[in-house]
């Protein structure tokens, strides 16, 4: 068990904020089950993220999108069970919260009555309103924006995003306006590392890169990618943490302490 964490008080919402402020990287990482939240925790890592990639990591879906709720719930519920003192944030899965404003707050209830002290959401834009409501009525809110799996088709596929001074003049305005709506946090997918340090440096809420460069208030990975158990070949932004390790708990150690250290990721191989 990693020291520091064996002896960490529980992970709250000023917590990460102080991290942020101090410009100490956040350590985020997927979890989906009980023993792997135990690991995880043990290890340090700061943030749990019941993605709704599980669809595809777990399920064997080829898309995010048939992920429920009642599916979300579940995994937020053996997560939070086995963790002790890490911060606990639960995906809203497509179609739970598009609707509207009260939707979403109903869907943040159910996972929030599962265990997540956050819930995320994708997307830009129209976002804002959703996540001032849910803010107001004391749900923390992580965005997501960049790479939005859940609007994979809209996008046109995997593709990175941020490329163009329009684009990434985009990504910055809905990032303050995401903020300024109240979002704690904000996820930055496979887009570019210049971008991602705009928008880091635009907004007052922690910006978590996911291909964004070292340059986020925090990194997040796949659980399953970062231990080398995906099939076919990983993102550019990915990190295989078993190789040379002698466990599971000792890869997440790594990863934990290379992400504090600034090692990763590394712009030179994981950024775009």
């Amino acid at each position: 068990m990693n020291e520091a964490a064996a002896t960490r008080k529980p992970v709250t919402l000023h917590r990460l904020r102080e991290m942020q402020a101090a410009g100490e990287p956040i350590a985020m990482l997927t979890c989906y089950d009980a023993s792997f939240a135990r690991v995880l925790d043990h290890a340090g890592v700061d943030c749990l993220l019941i993605g709704d990639s599980l669809g595809m990591v777990i399920q064997g879906e080829t898309s995010t999108l048939p992920v429920t709720l009642d599916e979300m719930a579940y995994h937020t519920r053996v997560v939070a069970r086995a963790n002790r003192t890490a911060w606990v944030i639960g995906d809203l899965p497509f179609g739970t919260y598009q609707e509207s404003p009260s939707q979403a707050m109903r869907s943040a209830t159910v996972l929030m009555q599962a265990g997540a002290q956050m819930v995320k959401l994708e997307g830009g834009g129209w976002t804002a309103d959703t996540v001032r409501f849910l803010v107001d009525r004391g749900v923390p809110v992580c965005a997501h924006l960049g790479l939005t799996p859940q609007t994979v088709h809209a996008l046109g596929g995997y593709r990175i995003q941020g490329r163009t001074d329009d684009a990434v003049a985009t990504l910055v305005r809905h990032a303050k306006e995401l903020s300024d709506a109240g979002a704690a946090m904000c996820v930055l997918e496979l887009v570019t590392a210049a971008a991602a340090r705009e928008v880091t440096k635009s907004v007052a809420m922690a910006t978590i890169g996911i291909g964004g460069g070292v340059d986020c208030s925090g990194q997040v990975l796949v659980l399953h990618d970062m231990l080398g158990l995906t099939h076919g070949k990983l993102p550019r932004f990915v990190r295989n943490f078993m190789e040379g390790a002698p466990s599971i708990a000792e890869a997440v150690s790594r990863y934990v302490t290379d992400v504090k250290a600034r090692r990763f990721p590394d712009d030179k191989l994981h950024a775009y």
